[in-house]
């Protein structure tokens, strides 16, 4: 029986009938395809292509030598060693390099530092070394160096501060430069002072409360370049604006005013609740359901946007719910040094919530803590400004470390929260006038901004900027003739808001660098709305009306108005006016208005101007006589017979009246 060839792919064969004393010789007849079979001369070098015992283990069983390329094999040790000698290149290169600029000083001489040149002791240390080494003593003996090279150690002294000196300038120059105020834009709110400015978190809207009871509200996309507000409304009554800010998702904004109860408006300006008033005739603050005396400030919490806070004259502080307007959430007592009540004048949250700060106006700094009980004080300072003077605003930076107070002791101060007891600095000579003028920091909180009010000698109101670092004023601007009571920095629109005492609102921006805001408005033309001065009136339909009850329904409304304009009745034309001469209604019955009147309304007949009206009466007198119509018939049964006096008894009267002369 004839065999036929096996058929094999590569390496692999397949022959099912072939049997395994067979396969030597099968293997040296068979067929190949391509560069997957085996020929003679495969057979000859089969033991040098295979010298790897795992190989062959895998052609003995499978009938192939391998999977494909076999992945590169690292050798650990050898990259360990060449890293290792590539980095004490590099770090000797870096050590000369360090000597070389260090020469003037004569480092390179002191026994206390290696030199790259000793034995090899100090190489095998080099290796363990990373950056160049620190000279030991550098800053005691750096004078007597100096002396050796033949350098005055004060001119050295003074070089090093003018350096510094240029790299305080550069940065002044620098932060001068993050200030917006390359152009300015004029808002007006009336004629009272600013004493409130709130913005929302996203920049489209901004708040602004004044002295004179109302409230503003601005749209930036909707206004024009005559930059007009688009709501104004007094919520509370005859109580000054004192505080506005809006919730942190904007939607609602918080309004706290002189009087006892805060209220919560929406975007809009309606009213979404206001705080229940609480029991003046009681003495304990913890039994009452809200404040009993005047507010003094008031925010919302950073991170829940149902909960705010407010401060009053009653000494405490109160924590609300939007849920919950009729009874507070939390309360706070404040208490000066000898246990006594003290009011709080401004209250603030820090960024992340956790701490409640508040300025009392016997010079107090109070801070609870929001995750505890408000019984005991988290931080306290007394004396942190003057006694009797109110702490207009309390700030916390972005980054939480540092607090800004200011005050109208004419002072600013800034704290670090670390190191509470004294004040980082004091920024002094800054006059207040307002107990709402605020300060704030930079949105990289670079810079300390607080507006001062006007001097009696000074020609207008200032907005200043103060380094945090250095404590140095960076740059001034002369905003108006007027106080500068509130500021805002927006971070999002980099917009300076600034609240002024003549009733006006300034935006500062720069063309580069801002965002939306006022540049919206700035680039809008004004235009005037056209008036409707007739409003149509609604027509009625009626399909089912019969022809003549039907109403035509009219073209154009423009027609109908120019057609009704011509009717009198629908016009509701005027008379025509009643003057002497020709002309007019007065013509056709008289030259006076008693004939016009006589005529028309008091009269069916017509009665000429030149006659007579005694005659005219006379002439009915005998008619009426004969043939009574109106008096003389209802009296006829029951009136009396009338008797009338003759001229004879007149005579005799007179005469027996007369009495003869006595002598």
């Amino acid at each position: 029986m004839k065999r036929s060839k096996a058929i094999i792919f590569g390496k692999i064969n397949a022959d099912c009938l072939r049997n395994p004393a067979e396969e030597t010789s099968a293997v040296k007849t068979v067929g190949t395809f391509g560069t997957f079979g085996s020929n003679q001369k495969n057979d000859t070098t089969k033991d040098e292509e295979y010298k790897d015992t795992e190989a062959k283990g895998i052609y003995e069983v499978m009938g192939f030598g391998g999977f494909g390329k076999k992945s590169k094999q690292f050798d650990i040790e050898e990259m360990v060693t060449e890293a290792t000698e590539t980095a004490r290149i590099r770090h000797k290169d870096a050590l000369e390099k360090t000597t070389d600029k260090l020469k003037p000083l004569s480092l390179s001489n002191d026994p206390s530092v290696p030199s790259p040149n000793d034995s090899s002791d100090s190489e095998s240390n080099e290796e363990d070394l990373i950056g160049p080494p620190v000279p030991k003593d550098l800053s005691s003996t750096q004078d007597d160096r100096t002396e050796k090279l033949g350098v005055d150690p004060s001119a050295e002294r003074n070089h090093a501060v003018d350096s510094s000196d240029e790299d305080n300038s550069d940065d002044e120059q620098d932060l001068t430069k993050s200030i917006p105020m390359s152009h300015e834009v004029e808002m007006l709110h009336g004629s009272k002072a600013v004493t409130s400015v709130a913005a929302d978190p996203a920049g489209a809207r901004l708040a602004t409360g004044s002295i004179d009871y109302e409230i503003r509200f601005w749209d930036f996309a909707g206004m024009d370049a005559s930059l007009q507000s688009f709501r104004t409304l007094q919520p509370c009554e005859n109580h000054p604006i004192l505080s506005l800010q809006y919730s942190i998702t904007g939607d609602v904004i918080l309004v706290v005013s002189s009087s006892s109860q805060a209220k919560v408006l929406d975007r809009d300006g309606f009213e979404v609740l206001e705080c229940v008033k609480g029991d003046q005739y009681i003495s304990d603050m913890a039994r009452t359901k809200g404040h009993t005396a005047s507010l003094n400030g008031g925010c919302w919490h950073p991170k829940v946007r149902e909960e705010f806070l407010t401060c009053s004259q009653d000494s405490t502080l109160r924590l609300w719910d939007i849920e919950k307007p009729n009874l507070h959430k939390s309360l706070i007592k404040c208490r000066a040094q000898n246990g006594l009540k003290t009011a709080p004048t401004a209250c603030a949250y820090n960024r992340d919530g956790y701490l409640i700060a508040a300025g009392c106006i016997d010079g107090s700094l109070q801070m609870w803590d929001h995750r505890k009980m408000f019984v005991n004080t988290t931080l306290m300072l007394r004396g942190a400004h003057q006694n009797g003077s109110e702490i207009s605003c309390i700030c916390f930076s972005y980054l939480g470390n540092s607090l800004a107070t200011r005050s109208c002791d004419d002072t600013m101060k800034l704290w670090d929260i670390r190191a509470f007891k004294k004040p980082l600095t004091v920024f002094e000579d800054l006059f207040s006038r307002y107990p709402t003028t605020d300060c704030m920091f930079s949105p990289d909180d670079r810079m300390l901004i607080t507006g001062e009010n006007m001097k009696k000698d000074s020609t207008s109101g200032r907005l200043l900027f103060y380094d945090t670092s250095s404590f140095t004023k960076v740059n001034e601007i002369s905003v108006t003739d007027s106080h500068v009571i509130r500021t805002l920095w927006h971070p999002k629109l980099n917009q300076i808001f600034v609240g002024c005492g003549n009733g006006t609102v300034k935006v500062y921006y720069d063309e580069k660098r801002s965002l939306r805001g006022a540049k919206l408005c700035v680039v809008k033309t004004h235009r005037k709305v056209k008036q409707v001065g007739v409003v149509a009136a609604q027509q009625i339909l009626t399909p089912h009306a019969l022809p003549m009850f039907r109403q035509e329904k009219p073209k154009s409304i423009r027609k109908q108005m120019e057609k009704d304009r011509h009717d009198p009745v629908k016009s509701r034309r005027p008379d025509l006016p009643i003057s002497s001469g020709q002309g007019g209604r007065v013509a056709q019955s008289g030259g006076t208005l008693s004939s016009y009147v006589i005529r028309n309304l008091g009269l069916s007949k017509r009665v000429e101007d030149d006659q007579d009206p005694r005659e005219a009466i006379l002439r009915f007198a005998k008619e009426a006589a004969e043939n009574p119509y109106w008096v003389s018939p209802a009296y006829s049964k029951t009136q009396p017979k009338p008797i009338f006096q003759t001229d004879e008894d007149d005579e005799t009267e007179e005469s027996a009246s007369k009495k003869q002369k006595t002598e």
